[in-house]
């Protein structure tokens, strides 16, 4: 990945790269996800961004992301709120 996703609980994706270009702030990804961070590192070496409280604080499911995890680890859990994808080239 050269880049990063950002999905949108309401199914939008957008091609998002870091303010620096080298890698993602804290704060930035705070920003995307709307809180504190969770990864989960995805069997292709990628790192979702989620928000660890999303589900504490009732966010919506977020569909595209649940159906990246599901299909990666088999799991019936979903993701919810606002997700980033990046290579772990991108994070701090």
């Amino acid at each position: 990945m050269k880049g990063a996703v950002y999905i949108k609980e309401c199914g939008d994706t957008t091609s998002v790269a870091p303010n620096d270009v080298k890698a993602f702030t804290l704060e930035e990804m705070q920003k995307y996800v709307g809180g504190y961070i969770e990864f989960i590192h995805l069997k292709n070496g990628d790192i979702m961004v989620i928000n660890e409280e999303g589900k504490l604080n009732a966010f919506r499911i977020n569909d595209k992301a649940t159906e990246l995890f599901q299909k990666d680890f088999g799991e019936i859990d979903v993701i919810v709120g606002n997700v980033l994808i990046t290579s772990p080239n991108f994070v701090n």
